[in-house]
């Protein structure tokens, strides 16, 4: 009977642990999605998001409306566009990030893409070459606010010069869109931290 008791209290701490600590890591994350950098950097660095086929996806079309907002306003000389293709979509990430910006104004020349990442990891790891060859030392990390907590540690992790420039115009702003992304980001960020996945 005592070691049914040591068991459900060995529960009980364990379930309690976990909720404190991933509610340490929501507030953490909620905090930092009001963070963004004003000051200048080479590039902004487009994280990637579902393609429709052969076009960004809402989600993506406001990451891209923002980047272009940043060079528009001459904060950054160049838009990194980053995301790999899947197996159902024409464009990859990346390509149809390209192509949005070049029809809404955005020089090809100041567009630099990085076509081959499928995750916000490889995103960051696989831009970071990129970044080097194109001679861009600095970016401005562009995605949804929830979003950036993960993504600046993963890009201070990377060795990325990196500032963090959430939009505006996220898609996911009602209760019904916020909660369940923030309890993704709570789960992704314990992995990352625990596993570094």
């Amino acid at each position: 009977m005592r070691l049914v008791h040591r068991i459900y209290r060995a529960i009980f701490a364990l379930s309690l642990l976990i909720v404190v600590v991933a509610g340490g890591l929501a507030l953490d994350i909620w905090r930092y999605a009001g963070q963004s950098s004003t000051q200048r950097a080479d590039a902004a660095l487009v994280l990637g998001a579902a393609v429709l086929w052969d076009r960004p996806s809402p989600v993506l079309t406001e990451r891209l409306r923002h980047a272009k907002s940043l060079y528009d306003t001459g904060q950054v000389s160049h838009i990194v566009v980053t995301g790999g293709r899947s197996p159902e979509d024409k464009l990859s990430e990346a390509e149809a990030s390209r192509n949005w910006l070049v029809a809404n104004g955005v020089p090809a020349g100041a567009i630099i893409e990085e076509n081959q990442s499928r995750t916000t990891i490889e995103n960051l790891a696989f831009a970071a070459p990129v970044l080097t060859e194109a001679g861009l030392a600095s970016v401005l990390i562009v995605s949804d606010p929830l979003h950036m907590r993960r993504a600046m540690l993963i890009a201070g992790r990377a060795g990325l010069n990196a500032h963090p420039s959430p939009t505006p115009t996220s898609r996911y702003l009602s209760w019904e869109t916020t909660m369940p992304f923030l309890a993704r980001e709570v789960w992704f960020m314990g992995q990352y931290l625990v596993a570094g996945l």
